[in-house]
Parts: structure tokens; sequence; C-alpha cells
């Protein structure tokens, strides 16, 4: 039996009020070349017996059940690991896919074979395409950020996704945002000016973690200007950690009008390790 070429991952917690939508519409896609991998965090509702009984009836769907809980991104590269197809798809179990999504993005993909990466873009063209490394990392940083969508706006190569070793998993509800970054380093990225995804927003969601965004956004971005080879001149990376700098200090400064918690902030700043030069280097940024 040959691999599928799309592989589908579905990470799932606690998700029994949605994932039966989001498996119907990856089974209805107009592409039928695909294996749905589900991939359950230890749920404590219903949302493994739902995914199971679709096991059942489809041989093309898989589902795995983690013994502890990994969180988000733990199990989005356990998920990938599983995978055999030659592209891999994220659907989160809350979210679903336009009946001909996955037909347009493989149709995307197969115009710019030597990309290991596509992300949703409506910036710069109505068509898709090829944006080099340089070109990509300069427009993030100077132009339009563009390279912030979740996983459920992309699709990646498996092999280069192994090759890059997966999402890191130390940012929280941001390690998308350093992947997208150090994926540019790595690869041209293809640009898809076209929804293919609905995304649903609810309470039980990571993105209504204000906290969690608030030191992780400057955590991953303070890393991905030390770490990954941006191709920048040495002017331009002291600009963006400065720029970063202020950015983190005005968010929290705003957080703690709005809240008043004084606790909660220095802890955050603890985390971060955020010192006093840091402080003067944000205030005096330009």
């Amino acid at each position: 039996m040959t691999n599928p070429l799309v592989s589908v991952l579905m990470t799932a917690y606690n998700r029994e009020r949605y994932i039966a939508e989001a498996i119907e519409s990856v089974i209805h896609s107009t592409y039928q070349n695909w294996e749905l991998i589900i991939v359950d965090d230890c749920s404590s509702d219903n949302t493994v017996n739902i995914a199971r009984d679709y096991e059942r009836r489809d041989n093309r769907i898989k589902l795995y059940i983690n013994e502890k809980n990994l969180g988000d991104y733990p199990n989005r590269n356990k998920a990938a690991s599983l995978a055999k197809g030659e592209y891999i798809i994220y659907v989160d179990s809350d979210d679903t896919i336009l009946k001909d999504g996955i037909t347009n993005l493989i149709n995307a993909m197969m115009i710019f074979p030597k990309s290991g990466f596509g992300i949703f873009n409506t910036f710069y063209t109505n068509t898709p395409i090829l944006l080099d490394s340089v070109t990509a990392i300069n427009d993030h940083f100077f132009k339009t950020p563009f390279l912030l969508i979740g996983p459920g706006g992309t699709i990646i190569k498996r092999t280069f996704f192994e090759h890059i070793h997966g999402y890191p998993e130390k940012y929280g509800p941001a390690n998308d945002m350093y992947f997208n970054i150090k994926v540019a380093c790595f690869s041209p990225i293809v640009l898809l000016p076209f929804k293919f995804m609905n995304y649903r927003r609810h309470e039980g969601q990571e993105i209504n973690n204000a906290s969690s965004y608030l030191f992780n956004n400057y955590l991953y971005l303070k890393d991905a200007l030390a770490e990954l080879p941006l191709n920048l001149s040495r002017k331009q990376l002291v600009w963006l950690e400065k720029k970063n700098k202020r950015r983190f200090l005005v968010n929290i400064s705003k957080s703690f009008l709005k809240t008043g918690d004084l606790k909660k902030i220095k802890h955050i700043v603890q985390l971060t390790k955020f010192g006093f030069t840091d402080t003067i280097q944000a205030i005096f940024h330009l």
C-alpha cells in the first residue's frame, strides 16, 4: 500500500464540541489521497470516543492517545512524527478545512517543488508566489510581519519539518512564531493568497492566555535574533533587539495599568530576565 501524499494532523484536548465537524471537513475534501492522524492529549470528555468512531469507519483515520498530557506543541511534534505523507497539514480539532482547501494547497506547492513550506498570505499577490529567504526575512522585520500565522495556516514538507527538528517547545503559544522565522532562514516560502481554513475562536484556546503571550513573545524573538542565520547586518539586529525590548516594556506597562497586578508583572519580568540595562535601551530606542 502506497503512502498518502498528505498527512492531515489533528491534535486534540477536550474538544468534544468541535472534533466531529473538524473530522468531517477532512473527509469531505475534494482531495482524497490523505491520512488523518488524530493525537489525543489525555482528554477527560468524550473526544476520544467520537474520534474512535470515525477511525472505525474510515481506514485512513488513525487515533493515538497519549499516556500523559504533552501540551500543545509537543503534541504537534508527536503527530508529525507519525506522519507518512510527503506534506503535512494541521487541522486543529476546533477548526475546519474548506472543501477545496487541500486541493488548492497541493496545487500551489506543486508549482514550487523546491520549497519546503507554504504560508497563508494576502499582502503580496492574488496568485501563489515564491519568496526567497533573504526577501522573506527582510519583509517580515522591516515591512509587513507576515510570519505570524499559526500551524493551521501552513503546509510543510514532512522531510523538511524533520530536517529542522520540528517546532520548538519552550515558547508556549509563540512556538509557531519562532518556527516560521526559522523556516524562512532555510527554505524559500510559498505565499498562499487564498483561504483554506475556517478558524474558530472560543474561550478554551491558549490565545486567550495574555500573560503567556506577554513573556513568550519577547523570549522567542530575543532568541531568534541571537540564534538564527537571519542574514541581517549587526546594525539591523541591534535595532530589532531594542525594538523588542521597547515592545515588551510597553506591553507589561499596559498590562499593569489594566490589571494592577504588580506581582504578576514582577514574575513575568523575572522569567524574561529583563534587567535595568534592557529597560534603558527600551526607553531610548529610536
